[in-house]
């Protein structure tokens, strides 16, 4: 639903205080103590159940704790498939981005061009300005829609005019805010370019371009599939604030992808999505022109030291800059970072709720991305 800033707290605490198909194989033996303990906190204080993979070089380590199921009391594995949320929209910046380098579309051309009478002042609004969330155009995903559509299948163009009924947050390209909505528009864009029916043509390019290419035999885009197929936690909203008028304990495992589509639909796990990423950011996915496009980052706004490139965010850790992005779908969150280099990694996937979650559980989820990351020789909290 709303953009759950994991990373952004990251810089918070911070300030205040290969090849394309290879993998690495996993690290024989337990994984570092930092990580578990770290991952051991975030249950602890919370969250039903957590997965964590570590690459520090050619080795990658893996950590769980806690249960897929509160029922049950099952275990939550590392091979566990997750809703994997606004993580998909690298998948759709790299599409975007391989198109304009087959000179199918520029970042420069405008909304208008592509999608006429759909967006007001859409002449005014670029591909570009979608890509980094500079467009103003309005979020639709709030929690009422969300929920009412639940079980229903909603057409992009539904979700479209949900946003566009609230006036603009900004003129385009004057300020920054993060909506779901310029992903949708972006999916649509990409059904334009193929000539291919909307809703299936940004599965197919995805599938084809990056999935099947990169092995990610775990990754799968669900259009209207209201379940998930494969062994999965099942997802949660605990102690939701009061105006969202759900029950206490919420399971929302079962869940109409299609309010999420192209911002957010993707399922996957802690492994596939790590490898979408260091091939991404090392290079293997775009040519260099359109590399340089992805990594183009604006300011998130004043006062974050946190900024956004083309469906890629960056944060600064205590060993670097650190690139990727963060998901969140009803139930499920993830965030995966990367190095430049693609020799350090963390992706943290969890079954509650981003938007309910206490400021403790934030905390533990921040200490455990650093430990991860920067590897037990760097303290999970920067020193005062």
């Amino acid at each position: 639903m709303s953009r759950k800033c994991l990373v952004g707290l990251l810089v918070a605490v911070l300030v205040a205080g290969g090849g394309a198909a290879a993998t690495a194989q996993p690290t024989a033996g337990a994984a570092p103590p930092g990580l578990q303990a770290s991952l051991d906190k975030v249950v602890a204080d919370g969250v039903p159940g957590a997965i964590a993979l570590e690459r520090q070089g050619d080795q990658v380590w893996h950590a769980t704790a806690g249960v897929r199921d509160l029922q049950t009391g099952d275990p939550i594995r590392a091979t566990d498939r997750f809703r994997i949320g606004s993580n998909t929209k690298s998948f759709i910046s790299t599409v975007i981005l391989q198109f304009e380098a087959e000179h199918r579309l520029r970042l420069t051309d405008n909304i208008e061009h592509w999608l006429p009478g759909l967006v007001p002042n859409g002449a005014a609004i670029t591909i570009r300005e979608l890509l980094n969330h500079t467009s103003g155009i309005a979020e639709y995903a709030d929690v009422p829609f969300v929920f009412q559509n639940r079980y229903k299948t909603v057409q992009p163009g539904e979700l479209v005019q949900h946003a566009i009924a609230q006036p603009p947050l900004f003129p385009p390209g004057t300020g920054w805010s993060y909506s779901n909505t310029n992903y949708i528009l972006l999916g649509m864009i990409i059904a334009k370019v193929d000539h291919l029916p909307e809703q299936y043509a940004p599965v197919w390019e995805i599938y084809r371009r990056i999935i099947a290419p990169l092995g990610l035999t775990q990754t799968s885009f669900p259009i209207t599939d209201p379940g998930i197929a494969g062994p999965h936690p099942r997802g949660y909203i605990i102690d939701p604030p009061d105006e969202w008028h759900l029950p206490g304990t919420t399971d929302t495992t079962t869940f109409n992808p299609s309010w999420a589509w192209t911002a957010g639909a993707i399922i996957s796990t802690a492994d596939d999505l790590a490898r979408f990423h260091r091939a991404l950011f090392t290079g293997q996915l775009l040519p260099p022109a359109q590399q340089h496009e992805l990594l183009d980052t604006v300011p998130e706004g004043p006062g974050v030291n946190a900024s956004y490139g083309l469906g890629v965010l960056r944060a600064h850790t205590p060993c670097g800059d650190a690139w990727g992005h963060e998901g969140d779908f009803p139930g499920y969150e993830s965030t995966s970072l990367t190095s430049p280099d693609g020799t350090r990694q963390v992706v943290l996937l969890t079954n509650r709720e981003a938007d309910s979650v206490t400021d403790q559980i934030l905390e533990d989820e921040t200490n455990a991305l650093i430990t991860a990351f920067c590897g037990p020789a760097t303290p999970a909290t920067p020193p005062t």
